[in-house]
């Protein structure tokens, strides 16, 4: 899979991408990460990337014209189809993001493209004419779009075959079905400050293991 990171602050992805299952995906050859500035996009002296809304209103507004010419370029640069990439618009507005979305993109796609925004937002036009989806990661607002595009890119990461040692922990988690959390999880020691690890787990009998997990599961996610 083909990450472009598309971002006035590049520099907030190495730490996290840099590190863990994400950067060993990447030494393995399963992903890529790439990035590109709009401001190395602009055309004016000042590199102006934003500018005040129009109609009024707080704060500013980043422009249309430095985001579509960086991310036409990236789309240039590479050999992965457009019909296997998707062009994604990071914004509070958009459509929520979920587990269902991170298998989409695995099974569909071999290229993300994420245009992370900043400041008040992004000029509409770019949701309307070159993105191919707008996602929000819930219902708040953030200073911009760098931290949701990590986090999609680690989501999907770890459903790409071959990323994770056990291949079952990403059959196994949380929301692989749609509504379904994962079961409780202990280790050792089997008893901690007086709190005990459930008997049923330790009993070695597969039958009633996986019948606890599956009441457990069913009960955390508020069923009866």
């Amino acid at each position: 899979m083909v990450f472009d990171f598309v971002s006035l602050f590049p520099e907030c992805f190495a730490s996290y991408l840099g590190v863990s299952m994400l950067n060993r995906a990447k030494e393995d050859g399963l992903v890529s990460f790439s990035f590109a500035n709009p401001r190395d996009y602009t055309t004016d002296r000042h590199r102006t990337v934003d500018d005040t809304p129009y109609g009024g209103g707080a704060g500013m507004v980043m422009k249309a014209e430095p985001i579509f010419a960086c991310v036409e370029d990236v789309l240039t640069k590479g050999d992965v189809p457009r019909e296997r990439t998707r062009v994604i618009l990071f914004s509070a507005k958009g459509k929520r993001f979920t587990q269902k979305d991170a298998r989409r993109f695995v099974s569909d796609y071999d290229r993300l493209i994420f245009v992370c925004g900043r400041y008040e937002g992004v000029d509409e036009r770019v949701a309307e004419h070159l993105a191919d989806e707008e996602l929000s990661i819930g219902e708040y607002v953030l200073t911009g779009g760098e931290l949701p595009a990590m986090i999609v890119a680690d989501a999907v990461t770890r459903l790409i075959p071959g990323v994770l040692g056990n291949a079952e922990s990403a059959e196994t988690e949380s929301h692989t079905e749609e509504g379904v959390l994962e079961h409780p999880q202990y280790t050792k020691p089997e008893e901690f400050r007086g709190w005990k690890v459930p008997e049923t787990l330790l009993s070695g009998h597969h039958g009633e293991i996986a019948k606890w997990r599956d009441g457990m599961s069913r009960k955390t996610n508020g069923e009866n």
